[in-house]
């Protein structure tokens, strides 16, 4: 699809100038993925004109105005922040009408969602330096263009001495690396302390792009890199592991899929774990709260948004289906089969992916046993689920074969005590090992 790009700038000389939008969860940038219009494309009002993807999820942005399309003001690939220009469209009308009131700062909002609290501009910062009693005001000094690294790399930087500013940055979209860093302080070594060293100063190998890969971190990928590190490092976690034996829930799971109460009703090993879950949370709510830092409160939910923890081509997603507890099994498994038919599209929005309780990753689905996931962050908990194997199992001292699967939970040990989170594991392995306690725990 074509595209004409303009020069930066936030009027054109005609039509109507359509702004990337606040699309919920202060979301501050996205990245333009895919346009569905081009430059002499006729658009109506709500035609989806553009895909975008946030942190979160991909989102289709429908127009505000009617009209053609003049100029496409960013390409496909490109991250722009919230109230960049987006697309001009010339609506026809008379050039000389009077003109329309001037755009305040406020970017676009998305039909469906508000903007962020959060300025979009900064405060200008006063120059309170005088020289003698000369009123003269001294002109500002030219200011550098701001750097685009990590913390990290402003760190290496000043703990050697270094100038961001006076660097090339070699990574995306100009950003200053580590590498670049390093090499510039290898450059910049004095003969003397090359000799000191008594070795010669090593030269940065050349960069040979057959042999690896580059690939930006953006988007969903970015936010989860972040989100976890965040939860990592915040909550304290601890992880328990239990071995169930699930042969009578895989019974159960055959027989309910041969009855005509789920006949079109996709069920799967996950939806009767995640029917068990929600049982047994009932017993123990601890696992399904959050930590208040501002009100330093611990909140108990009182409804249960179940997380799905879901690997897709641009990153890790956990969707979650709101208030899964008030659900029967059949509408529980209807959630889960939308649900995976939505991650798989990319067409989750923000609300999908936020307000979870939380989470289930299965791993089985891969041929693993089980794992140590770390929590969705403002979740009390994440259980893992592995792969259900036909295994040895001991039964009144007599060895059988039996489907057997292990059980991984992670908890925020300032919410969750050891002996809460053992007894979640506990009721759910009797849940998983005689679904009639579906019933009894009910």
């Amino acid at each position: 699809m074509s595209t004409s790009i303009l020069p930066d700038s936030t009027t054109t000389p005609q039509g109507n100038l359509f702004h990337l939008p606040d699309v919920g969860e202060g979301l501050t940038e996205a990245e333009v993925v895919t346009w569905h219009k081009a430059v002499g494309d006729t658009v109506a009002i709500n035609d989806i004109v553009v895909e975008i993807e946030t942190a979160k999820s991909l989102v289709e942005l429908p127009s505000p105005f009617a009209g053609t399309v003049i100029a496409l003001l960013v390409e496909e690939g490109q991250t722009v922040p919230v109230g960049s220009p987006l697309l001009a469209v010339d609506s026809g009308l008379d050039r000389a009408d009077p003109a329309p009131e001037p755009e305040t700062s406020r970017p676009s909002v998305l039909v469906g969602y508000g903007p962020s609290d959060r300025s979009t501009q900064r405060r200008r910062k006063r120059n309170t330096e005088v020289s003698g009693c000369d009123s003269t005001p001294t002109p500002p000094a030219p200011t550098a263009a701001p750097v685009r690294t990590t913390p990290l790399v402003r760190k290496i930087a000043k703990d050697k001495g270094i100038e961001l500013h006076e660097l090339v940055g070699t990574g995306p979209n100009g950003r200053i690396t580590r590498g670049d860093v390093l090499r510039h302080e290898q450059s910049t070594e004095s003969p003397a302390d090359t000799a000191a060293a008594g070795t010669a100063a090593p030269s940065a190998p050349a960069s040979d792009t057959s042999r690896e890969e580059r690939i930006p971190v953006r988007g969903v990928r970015k936010h989860t890199a972040q989100a976890m590190v965040r939860s990592a490092f915040t909550a304290p976690h601890v992880t328990e592991f239990i071995t169930v034996d699930m042969t009578a829930t895989m019974e159960l799971l055959a027989r309910l899929k041969a009855s005509p109460a789920f006949d079109g009703v996709k069920l799967t090993p996950l939806t009767l774990v995640a029917r068990a879950l929600i049982v047994a949370l009932r017993r123990n709510p601890s696992l399904n709260s959050a930590w208040d830092d501002a009100a330093d409160e611990i909140v108990l939910k009182k409804y249960v948004n179940l997380g799905i923890a879901a690997a897709t081509p641009r990153g890790l997603v956990v969707p979650n289906i709101k208030d899964a507890n008030h659900m029967s099994l059949q509408e529980l498994a209807a959630a889960l089969e939308q649900l995976t038919a939505t991650v798989r599209e990319g067409k989750s929005s923000p609300a999908d992916l936020s307000g979870g309780t939380i989470t289930i990753t299965n791993v089985g689905v891969f041929g693993v046993d089980t794992g140590t996931p770390i929590l969705n962050p403002g979740e009390a908990a994440i259980l893992c689920f592995g792969a259900v194997r036909k295994q040895p199992w001991v039964i009144d001292d007599a060895i059988t074969i039996r489907s057997i699967t292990t059980l991984g939970l992670s908890f925020d040990h300032r919410l969750v005590d050891g002996q809460q989170g053992s007894q979640l594991l506990y009721d759910l392995s009797r849940i998983l090992e005689d679904p009639l306690n579906l019933i009894a725990f009910g």
